[in-house]
């Protein structure tokens, strides 16, 4: 979550007219994350809602992420729900200095998001994702992977004169050693359905230990849940440090205390930790070296995941 488009208290009121939320009381500005708007809206009621302008998705795809949200939301799975127009659809249009831009309102849930989980919020988080895994099998629409490997390709050669430049030629070589080897694995005959793609510790809100709500589903899509799980042990158990191995232990028996892996799931996890971080190390290469303009932005560090990357080979 970010700000780039700045919208002014007229653009909340024109907005909000087009639902039955009641008056606008105040809003403010979430700068957690990177890819979209993000506000949250207080109403004379005491509701309390996020908006959500999109930045950089397809306008085609935005029904799919409407659609899979208030699924989710209705099997089981702590989330936010997508708020109705008076006219039915789940989507409102922002005139916006920048031109029109589409978006959406959710339930704003309680708890909070954390800078860093113990074994309990671990445990509980991987509980969490099972759960989503689970509540996915019943929603029959599709998205491919927008960030699979011809994505890494294409986005290595756009990077890659600047890492060896940022970063020396070892890191360019670990790039491109790490990506030879992806290009050889074979995951796609594991068991597979809508996963989140980003679940990173500031998509999860908690309330004492107990996860209270996963949010931002803007990078989900069909694949793997090994790897849906590979992203969440990156991004919330491997800190690197000493206590790493206890902590993806925590997130896996959570995960598997509501759906059981199989064996090849297992078997993959390695392969598939590495791909995550790579991933990743990748997007925030190009988010380093190409930044967008922004209000209120956040740009991660890219040698985050290249230690974990690293981590994850030896």
């Amino acid at each position: 979550m970010s700000v780039y488009t700045e919208l002014t208290t007229q653009d909340f009121e024109t907005i909000l007219a087009d639902y039955n939320l009641g008056k606008l009381k105040a809003f403010t500005g979430i700068a957690a994350g990177i890819e979209n708007s993000n506000f949250f809206i207080d109403m004379q009621d005491g509701k309390r809602y996020v908006l959500t302008v999109f930045e950089r998705l397809d306008a085609d795809e935005l029904p799919y992420f409407m659609r899979l949200m208030k699924h989710l939301a209705s099997h089981g799975l702590q989330s936010p729900d997508v708020m109705v127009r008076k006219d039915g659809s789940l989507i409102f249009e922002a005139h916006t200095k920048d031109g029109v831009k589409q978006g959406c309102i959710v339930s704003c849930l309680t708890g909070e998001t954390l800078d860093f989980l113990n074994t309990a919020q671990l445990e509980s988080s991987g509980k969490a994702l099972a759960t989503l895994h689970l509540a996915g099998q019943g929603f029959d629409e599709h998205r491919h992977n927008p960030a699979g490997l011809t994505w890494l390709e294409e986005t290595i050669v756009k990077v890659q004169a600047g890492v060896a430049q940022t970063y020396g030629q070892d890191a360019l070589d670990l790039l491109l050693d790490e990506l030879a080897y992806q290009k050889q694995q074979q995951f796609s005959d594991l068991p597979s359905g809508v996963i989140h793609g980003d679940l990173f510790v500031d998509n999860i809100l908690f309330e004492g230990d107990d996860v209270s709500g996963v949010i931002d589903f803007y990078y989900a899509h069909d694949s793997s849940y090994a790897m849906d799980i590979a992203i969440a042990i990156n991004a919330q158990a491997i800190v690197l440090g000493d206590e790493d191995d206890k902590r993806m232990d925590a997130f896996l028996q959570g995960y598997e205390s509501t759906r059981q892996l199989e064996a090849p799931e297992k078997d993959a996890l390695n392969g598939l930790l590495r791909l995550g971080a790579l991933r990743f190390w990748v997007s925030r290469l190009f988010d380093a070296f190409y930044p967008r303009d922004g209000a209120m932005t956040q740009t991660k560090d890219p040698e985050e995941y290249r230690q974990k990357l690293l981590l994850h080979r030896a």
